[in-house]
């Protein structure tokens, strides 16, 4: 069985093209879902090894996991701004 459910475009760098694919594959003699990187360049085109299969029986944990992280877990937190040094001048001020 296979079956193509979608793709992502991840991007290009140096004259290749990167997708994330996810389909549903039968690999061994097993169904899974199979969520792999694919590129496409002048030298290959096709999968990649950078990839991972989720086997059938295991799908519905996986998809449980995935529909538990919300929006605000994803938002870049901002950088926290490094305190500032007193500097010489500050430090030889006299305490009154």
């Amino acid at each position: 069985m296979e079956k193509d459910i979608g793709k992502i475009n991840k991007g290009e760098f140096q004259g290749t093209t990167t997708e994330i694919v996810i389909g549903v594959r039968e690999y061994n003699g097993k169904v899974g879902v199979d969520i792999r990187e694919f590129v496409s360049s002048d030298k290959y085109t096709g999968p990649t090894k950078k990839g991972l299969r989720i086997p059938a029986e295991k799908f519905q944990e996986f998809k449980k996991l995935i529909d538990s992280i919300k929006d605000e877990d994803l938002k870049q937190e901002e950088p926290t701004k490094p305190k500032q040094e007193a500097t010489q001048e500050q430090e030889q001020l006299p305490d009154y």
